[in-house]
């Protein structure tokens, strides 16, 4: 269900559940997390991205009310993203919703198919946001906007999505990977060393 493929120095990360709309259970997560430590020392940039309409409708709900909508894999997944010294991108294949929030916002860049709906009900579902999820959706779209995704429950279409900052850069589904992998064509052509330092600097 999680798919990683190795181009040299590129790794792309690929949900793969379409059949469940890339619903996250513990096992892809804790799989997703593995991955991303591993990468720390060996991608010189790592692609996340899905198959089908829908990059993740979060967390799979049969796990969701046994525990796994609190559970710290999800901080865990998202801060090891955040802690990679290479360029990450979120290539977002359809709609981002609830806790998978958390690794899209960890990636460096995110770019999205134009039909993709953004929203994150954690005040209707009673729970909390991911602890690092408010202040990285603060940085990106500012403190009211913030409020409008996680307190008002608003829905964004992926045009308003890029007006506020969440996302980058639109794609057509076709060339959606090709894209990403030109945004990251700099930093795999450079020195590894160079790509880490300009991202330290950045943050």
């Amino acid at each position: 269900m999680i798919d990683l493929l190795r181009e040299d120095n590129l790794w792309i990360v690929t949900l793969n559940r379409p059949e469940k709309a890339n619903a996250l259970t513990r096992a892809m997560l804790e799989r997703l997390t593995e991955i991303s430590k591993k990468a720390q020392a060996e991608a010189h940039a790592l692609i996340l991205t899905g198959v089908g309409k829908v990059f993740s409708a979060g967390a799979d709900l049969n796990e969701a009310g046994a525990g796994l909508a609190t559970n710290p894999v999800w901080e865990e997944l998202s801060q090891s993203i955040a802690a990679l010294p290479c360029l990450t991108i979120a290539a977002l294949n359809g709609t981002l919703a609830g806790g998978a929030f958390g690794m899209a916002l960890a990636c460096d860049l995110r770019i999205s198919v134009p039909t993709a709906k953004f929203f994150y009900p954690v005040m209707k579902l009673g729970f909390l946001p991911q602890p690092s999820d408010p202040a990285r959706l603060v940085t990106l779209v500012g403190p009211a906007r913030a409020k409008l995704i996680l307190m008002a429950g608003s829905r964004l279409t992926a045009e308003e999505a890029l007006k506020f900052g969440l996302i980058d850069r639109l794609s057509t589904p076709e060339l959606l990977l090709a894209n990403a992998k030109a945004l990251v064509a700099d930093s795999l052509a450079a020195d590894a060393e160079i790509a880490r330092r300009i991202k330290e600097m950045c943050h």
